[in-house]
């Protein structure tokens, strides 16, 4: 449990004097592309509290973009670090290798919901784990051809932009972006309904049809060497797909000689109350992307995969310097330990309830509240203008902006601006993750 004392407090403005000479301190050493949230800088945190330089204490429902699932400075991912950075802190795993490592893919290979014999690699980001995923199917298909869907995020570098759907902030102006990627509709419920129909909007099988409809005409199943998925989209508005969309999609894959990958960047480790989303309709991938989560903050990621297109790569043809570096093994190690010994999936499915019992009450009264949505401790609420389905990108940046100011941590996401969206840290408390809904019901009121 977090020494920090688990409570909202505001010492100062935000920001305080102490973040605001940092800010101009940041103008002057800092790239002007490396943009910020929130105008604090954080000191300590833990729990479900972030404290900044200036003493004020915020409400986390961020998890850092959901890397601190566990509760940042988990102790037992601390205690990890420091005995890991006390006998070494790198060797390679390439060059000399450690039994860190392999530990790290043992516990992957164990807990993904891919079936059959498996195998792992580790890197160091979510994007760098994308591009290992694409580099594996194309060498087992011996097939060029990418699929990702619309709304679709999955990293910022030129193969990953390439996958993203979303040009601002992520891809304007970096050019030209890797070939042989395509894009396919993704199956958004809400969206759906608006231009679909309801039956295209709850028939996820349908939604499949016509996504595979899309790629036959764009891509053909014979260039085609893999489809990857976010199984709920993160950056692109926490979006569920319609049941039975995942299942049909994979279905279309088995049958034509394509890798699905499964990204579960953002919401793997417990995080939407299954240790991966893809568990929620029992969707197996063939392989499955993994960061963020695995280890509490510090730089991992990993694809696991069935064991023939895992080891279809020639020797040396995976890897890097830092890849699966030893403390970050050892922070994972300690995150995974704490997820299973603390019950953090149940966790994550009483998160769910009380958020969504809260916004649903909020939803009924205030018509701004166009959908409630997601699972886990991922869920969102999508913005609109009243009386109408028009996203509301301005009402949601004045939302962020007053919560903000009133000490509690939220994110916008979504095609169109208009998503507020949750990630608190499992290790929350019921009575915080309460009191920072009440102050953003009390600004969204005042709005």
């Amino acid at each position: 449990m977090s020494t920090l004392e688990q409570s909202r407090y505001l010492a100062t403005a935000i920001p305080g004097p102490k973040s605001s000479a940092l800010i101009e301190r940041k103008t002057t050493a800092v790239a002007r592309g490396i943009g910020n949230t929130m105008a604090v800088y954080a000191a300590r945190a833990g729990g479900g509290i972030v404290e900044d330089v200036d003493g004020n204490r915020l409400i986390d429902l961020g998890s850092g973009i959901a890397v601190t699932t566990v509760g940042n400075a988990s102790p037992r991912v601390v205690e990890a670090v420091a005995a890991q950075a006390a006998e070494f802190t790198h060797t390679c795993f390439m060059v000399t290798p450690y039994e860190g490592y392999v530990a790290v893919c043992e516990h992957l290979n164990r807990l993904t919901p891919v079936a059959g014999d498996t195998r792992s690699a580790l890197f160091n980001s979510g994007s760098e784990a994308v591009e290992n995923a694409v580099k594996i199917a194309r060498a087992y298909t011996r097939k060029q051809a990418v699929v990702s869907f619309d709304h679709a995020y999955h990293g910022r570098t030129n193969l990953t932009m390439a996958l993203t759907a979303k040009s601002m902030p992520y891809k304007h102006g970096f050019g030209p972006f890797a070939p042989e990627i395509y894009r396919a509709p993704l199956s958004y419920p809400f969206r759906d309904a608006e231009f679909g129909g309801k039956e295209l909007a709850t028939d996820g099988e349908l939604a499949a049809r016509r996504a595979i409809s899309v790629i036959d005409k764009q891509v053909g199943a014979d260039n085609l060497a893999a489809i990857i998925i976010e199984p709920i989209q993160g950056e692109g508005g926490f979006i569920v797909p319609a049941e039975g969309f995942l299942p049909a999609l994979l279905e279309w894959c088995r049958g034509n000689g394509v890798v699905f990958i499964a990204d579960e960047v953002q919401t793997g480790f417990a995080r939407t109350g299954a240790m991966f989303a893809c568990e929620h309709e029992g969707v197996d991938p063939d392989l499955i992307v993994t960061a963020k989560g695995i280890a509490d903050g510090l730089p991992l990621s990993a694809v696991t995969g069935r064991a023939e297109i895992m080891d279809s790569p020639h020797v040396g043809g995976l890897g890097g310097t830092y890849g699966g570096n030893p403390i970050a093994c050892a922070a994972a190690l300690a995150t995974i330990e704490t997820i299973e010994a603390d019950g953090m999936v149940e966790r994550a499915q009483a998160i769910e309830r009380l958020m969504k019992a809260r916004l649903g009450r909020m939803q009924a009264d205030d018509e701004r509240i166009g959908e409630v949505r997601g699972r886990g401790a991922m869920i969102a609420v999508e913005l609109v203008k009243p009386g109408t389905l028009e996203p509301d990108a301005e009402l949601t940046k004045k939302l962020c902006a007053g919560a903000h100011a009133a000490g509690v941590i939220v994110l916008s996401c979504g095609t169109y601006g208009n998503v507020l969206r949750f990630l608190p840290p499992l290790a929350i408390s019921d009575e915080l993750l309460e009191e920072g809904l009440d102050v953003l019901a009390l600004v969204l009121a005042d709005l």
